[in-house]
């Protein structure tokens, strides 16, 4: 017996020598119940899946980098995994950051007051442990990001 609704098909199997009505054992026998897809069309599977994001939007990258070359002014050739916010957020505007952009288009609001479109940042952050020149360990907080999404 097949049943339907929105989200799920529900399949309740009977055994041939069993002439049950689902009202009277629905409960009793929670083992019976299988989901299965709403859409058993194995071509259409995926078809309600949200679009994989593009190679612009907002990502993670990560990348090797000696110490020294962060210009945070340690001394050591260490080379640490720099992880760092890269890509666009057009995607998640939303009907502020529409309205804002006409707005200083028609010169209602300044433009260089105000940022019309959010921002791809870290919104956490890793610390970072090396070893300088002198052989000191040296830890920065808040240097590398953890994880990234638009801001703004």
């Amino acid at each position: 017996i097949v049943y339907h609704n929105d989200s799920f098909v529900f399949i309740y199997v009977l055994s041939p020598v069993e002439n049950r009505s689902l009202e009277d054992d629905g409960e009793s026998y929670p083992g019976r119940w299988q989901r299965s897809p709403s859409d058993p069309d194995p071509s259409r599977r995926g078809s309600r899946k949200k679009p994989k994001n593009s190679s612009r939007d907002c990502r993670m990258e990560k990348k090797e980098m000696r110490v020294r070359d962060l210009g945070l002014g340690f001394d050591s050739d260490e080379i640490v995994l720099f992880k760092y916010c890269m890509g666009t957020c057009s995607s998640s505007r939303k009907n502020y950051d529409l309205a804002l952009k006409a707005l200083t288009e028609n010169g209602s609001i300044s433009s260089r007051k105000v940022s019309a479109h959010p921002c791809c940042r870290p919104t956490r952050y890793e610390t970072v442990s090396f070893m300088d020149a002198q052989t000191i360990w040296q830890t920065i907080k808040w240097l590398s990001a953890a994880n990234c999404s638009c801001v703004g």
